[in-house]
């Protein structure tokens, strides 16, 4: 068919000719879906992180091809040199003046000179641990006749064993950088010159409740996760997610609730809703920001917001299976532009932005009322219907964020202290560290460092010593 023909054509003939080769279009793109599924025998595209909850770690990296160059190290072309700053006051000062001339041999010790160069070495001192010996006395009154026995200050309780800074620095190594217990004995050596067995170091670190006497690291911090998890109770916003954990040879849950104020960790022999109505203990929150897990789904909240980034992911791995399918990828986009909204919230004027925000829930409708053919992208939809209320809940309030990045952030460390410890050998070792991770995590917000944080469980620290002392 030529232009002419074309031209020659009424508009009724030309609509007519239109819809008929867009059936005809999509009949062929059907067909051509049906072979490519034949071809490949219903196997579907590999699983990586960009398609599922698969860590990056676990995805298969692939070799660069022969004759790309390589990224360049350093800093990009015409990037501002930045140099160190120098701290206005440092704790030496060393002169480098001449003592003798090279050429004469004259004497230059009481020349006075100009100042030809400044350059400032950060160097650590040597931390090696000092012994502190207390020795009481008790005396005999001469007025009573009583006995009386000096009372040791704080730091120096006579009931120690090793000084707050250095239980402190135990507990950062194993709960903080993740060490074994033969990695934390030997930095503890060759370091500060401290010798201690791993017992030593479990009853520092995660002392069970049995043993009575010196306070220790988990007793104490469980001692305040009353008040985080009090915290998170009150609060408007709740993120929520959980990941697996080994205790004693056997599959837990190390579970995570978050607010704008506190991090509460808890570890559970189970996943399910339990957990949440344990830990809320009746309260109910304004906003659950979690992923579509059953029991996530069931927690108490007005209302809830399903994680942009955790549905992005479900839906690229229908793109991934049927690359030419225009619905799981129209929801892509509209997903994106809903966050990227959110994100330019402040730069819009409020009826600009409601404007916006109404377009994006009616294209949301539209795509819904679309029928399907792929079964994984229905099972997408399906979810989207039920869940409708939850998808944009973040264009609505200003205090909901669009994905749960902030739960997976706090789990990451857990995460890669499975990896590197293995497991818990016991239940209370497990609720000492998600009770330290709590109070750490928690104090991060508050702008407190997590050696602080530790140090804070332990009381003063042993060293300078009291006045008088």
């Amino acid at each position: 068919m030529t232009r002419d023909d074309l031209a020659r054509m009424s508009r009724d003939e030309l609509i007519d000719l239109v819809l008929a080769e867009h059936a005809e279009l999509e009949t062929l793109q059907a067909n051509y879906e049906a072979l490519k599924m034949k071809l490949e025998k219903g196997k579907k595209p590999s699983t990586n992180s960009n398609n599922s909850s698969q860590p990056p770690s676990q995805d298969q990296k692939t070799n660069l091809p022969k004759g790309r160059k390589k990224h360049r190290h350093g800093p990009p072309h015409g990037h501002a040199q930045h140099v160190r700053e120098f701290v206005a006051d440092p704790d030496h000062v060393v002169e480098v003046r001449p003592q003798v001339c090279k050429d004469c041999q004259g004497d230059l010790s009481q020349e006075s000179g100009a100042l030809l160069n400044v350059q400032q070495i950060t160097e650590l001192p040597e931390a090696k641990a000092e012994v502190i010996e207390v020795r009481q006395y008790a005396v005999n009154c001469p007025g009573c006749g009583r006995e009386q026995a000096g009372e040791a200050p704080a730091g120096l309780e006579l009931e120690r064993t090793f000084g707050a800074r250095l239980e402190a620095m135990v507990v950062y190594y194993r709960q903080e950088q993740h060490m074994s217990y033969i990695r934390t004995e030997s930095a503890l050596r060759e370091l500060h010159g401290v010798k201690i067995s791993p017992g030593g170091i479990d009853k520092i670190t995660l002392a069970p409740a049995a043993s009575a006497g010196v306070q220790r690291a988990g007793q104490l911090a469980a001692r305040q996760v009353d008040p985080i998890q009090a915290e998170i109770q009150q609060s408007g916003v709740v993120h929520c997610d959980e990941t697996g954990s080994r205790v004693d040879g056997q599959n837990w849950w190390q579970w995570v609730f978050c607010s704008a104020s506190a991090v509460f960790h808890v570890i559970r022999f189970n996943r399910s809703v339990d957990v949440i109505q344990e830990v809320m203990a009746g309260h109910e929150v304004e906003v659950w920001v979690s992923d579509c897990y059953s029991a996530q789904m069931k927690a108490p909240a007005r209302e809830r917001q399903l994680c942009m980034a955790y549905q992005l992911r479900n839906l690229q791995a229908v793109v991934d299976r049927y690359p030419v399918a225009f619905w799981p990828r129209a929801m892509q986009v509209l997903f994106r532009s809903a966050v990227h909204l959110h994100n330019q919230r402040d730069h819009l004027s409020p009826p600009e932005f409601q404007t916006q925000v109404q377009r994006v829930e009616y294209l949301c409708n539209w795509l819904l009322e679309r029928s399907l053919e792929q079964p994984e992208a229905k099972r997408l939809s399906k979810r989207y219907h039920k869940y409708r209320d939850c998808l944009f809940v973040f264009l609505h309030r200003t205090d909901v964020s669009p994905t749960n990045n902030v739960s997976e952030r706090n789990l990451r460390p857990s995460v890669v202290h499975r990896k590197v410890i293995g497991c818990f050998r016991s239940g209370w070792g497990a609720q000492a560290y998600a009770a330290l991770a709590s109070v750490i995590a928690t104090a991060a917000l508050k702008g407190i460092s997590s050696f602080d944080a530790i140090q804070n469980l332990f009381g003063t620290p042993s060293l300078p010593l009291p006045t008088g002392a």
